[in-house]
């Protein structure tokens, strides 16, 4: 497994980790058992960096990662999210940064992990109610009273990165970040890169488009999460489809997956990005680690770059 250091820690991560979203919903039908059985594989292979949130299930995505490195804490670097409030009826309630909610969220997310301490804790999106030298000293203080080793934030504007660092150091920022999500190009990666933060890229495979897998709108389960975002709609499925065709025509020319390029042009960007590309199954994440193995010349990234150009994805991410 190649290793990348995590900013501001004396953690090495994993290049490819583990994004654990998806085992518990938004797309489509999930299955506990080969969800801690991919978690179990992940880690035999190597994957060290879990991701998990409160928000997922909600609630029931850390008990089944909790549940799933029980016996095995010492292989794994945990990262988990607030500040995103959800209630029982799975509805979206606001984003949270007040102080007092930044330490009963971790003190309830390390009830269900089951842990002593969080590796990485990443405000999940900034509250713009709340200014962000409150919500990161609130997560200073977890830091010193031993609950949290370090400090992430999730989504965050290269002013608001730089107001959180100058509270206390930050770690990782985790943005979308993907060949039809290259909008951090512009100004995030520049911010990071100049603090020393590490750039956490989530949902590398375009939400699942990039894989080439998905031909049609009706490939998507009836309680899929993307049957309502934007790119998978309309005009625009047809218009991605056909970005998909090219990226998946150099990916048979280089005799890998459309999935496995994808990986490894985000992390051909930097070895400073590490990405964490989420599946449930054990048969996907042994592909998806394939792309540790793809190398991408110059000519390679300048052919992918003209067939999948910045902003080249019709329909907004959300």
């Amino acid at each position: 497994m190649k290793t990348r250091d995590l900013g501001h820690s004396d953690l090495k991560i994993s290049a490819i980790g583990l994004g654990c979203m998806g085992m518990s919903e938004f797309y489509g039908s999930c299955q506990e058992t080969e969800s801690v059985a991919t978690i179990h594989r992940a880690i035999e292979l190597g994957v060290t960096f879990f991701d998990t949130a409160d928000m997922y299930g909600p609630w029931t995505n850390e008990m089944l990662v909790g549940r799933a490195i029980a016996g095995q804490r010492d292989q794994v670097v945990l990262a988990t999210k607030f500040g995103v409030m959800r209630n029982e009826n799975h509805e979206f309630l606001g984003v949270n940064g007040r102080p007092e909610y930044v330490h009963s969220s971790c003190d309830a997310s390390l009830r269900r992990l089951g842990l002593d301490v969080i590796d990485l804790y990443y405000q999940h999106r900034v509250d713009p109610n709340v200014p962000i030298e409150e919500t990161v000293g609130a997560m200073a203080e977890l830091v010193e009273a031993g609950k949290v080793r370090y400090l992430g934030l999730s989504e965050a504007n290269p002013d608001n990165i730089r107001r959180a660092h100058a509270v206390h150091p930050i770690s990782a920022l985790q943005t979308e970040y993907s060949l039809w999500s290259r909008e951090p190009e512009q100004e995030i990666l520049a911010a990071t890169r100049e603090l020393g933060i590490t750039f956490v890229s989530y949902s590398p495979l375009g939400r699942g488009f990039l894989t080439g897998r998905i031909q049609r709108f009706s490939d998507l389960a009836a309680d899929d999460w993307r049957r309502t975002n934007p790119r998978f709609q309309g005009d625009n499925f047809s218009k991605n489809l056909a970005l998909v065709e090219r990226i998946t025509e150099i990916a048979r020319e280089k005799k890998v997956t459309p999935a496995q390029l994808a990986l490894a042009w985000v992390l051909s960007q930097g070895e400073d990005i590490v990405t964490i590309p989420g599946t449930k199954r054990r048969s996907y994440l042994e592909q998806n680690l394939g792309a540790l193995d793809v190398t991408l010349t110059g000519e390679d990234l300048a052919q992918i770059n003209d067939a999948f150009p910045m902003d080249a994805a019709a329909g907004e991410r959300y």
